[in-house]
């Protein structure tokens, strides 16, 4: 059986570390280099690194924070934001990034996703996908959440999936921030019209959120950030929570 994945988010403005409420109204957390190996010493599975404005500002990543931040860590780095073409990929690619998370790109150009996928197999690419509920569906959302598209998300990830994205990361910007769990109807709509694991983000609270979108929300991984930035629970502690409710998490 394979194992569940922890993993901490460092959503970067600026070059530090924030966190907010939809998207909206964030607060520093820290510096992104220290709190990285902060949760590699602390048993993360792997760490994604987003750095939120770059697309609406229309620049590329922040190059030498990656680079800073997988001299620290020795787990597989997904690095998001800004990225436009194969180049920008491969440029991340070779500062450190294990994987690239795409958004907005990936609704401007579809064909990006499944070049990148071709060029660079589909282990490295992650279609990222921000949702917010609109009477029944989820409407996609690009920009950092801040220009909703028209589509429905659930199409959306089973087109993503058929593109070639070897894993999805389902954002609720509903749920962003909140600390009131994870959208898990969500996350289950998605999880039947796709074969591609799926990344739980946006709600968590406590390990109980993460457990219910591990096992109704059937995700294969959650992602958080509060939860862990703040210090309300230690990467270990929920493992050993969520060990303890038949959950298979790594390091047991």
């Amino acid at each position: 059986m394979l194992t569940k994945r922890i993993i901490p988010c460092l959503d970067v403005d600026k070059g530090q570390v924030v966190k907010g409420k939809s998207f909206i109204n964030l607060i520093t957390a820290g510096d992104p280099v220290k709190l990285a190996k902060k949760y590699y010493d602390d048993g993360a599975d792997e760490l994604v690194f987003l750095d939120i404005t770059a697309s609406v500002e229309n620049r590329k990543t922040i190059l030498s924070i990656v680079e800073k931040v997988s001299k620290q860590v020795f787990i597989p780095l997904t690095i998001g934001g800004g990225i436009k073409s194969v180049d920008d990929i491969k440029i991340l690619l070779n500062h450190g990034a294990d994987k690239v998370s795409i958004n907005t790109a990936g609704i401007l150009d579809k064909e990006l996703i499944y070049k990148a996928a071709n060029y660079f197999g589909s282990q490295a690419i992650v279609g990222a996908i921000d949702a917010k509920q609109n009477n029944k569906n989820w409407e996609v959302y690009s920009h950092g959440g801040r220009h909703n598209t028209g589509m429905d998300a659930i199409k959306w990830a089973q087109e993503l999936n058929n593109l070639g994205a070897g894993e999805l990361l389902v954002t609720s910007i509903d749920q962003d921030g909140k600390a009131t769990g994870y959208d898990i109807d969500l996350l289950r709509e998605i999880s039947t019209k796709v074969n591609i694991p799926i990344i739980a983000s946006g709600g968590a609270g406590s390990p109980e959120h993460m457990y219910e979108a591990l096992s109704k929300g059937n995700a294969d991984a959650v992602l958080a950030a509060s939860i862990f930035h703040f210090g309300k629970y230690s990467i270990n502690n929920i493992k050993e929570i969520l060990y303890s409710k038949g959950i298979h998490v790594r390091n047991e």
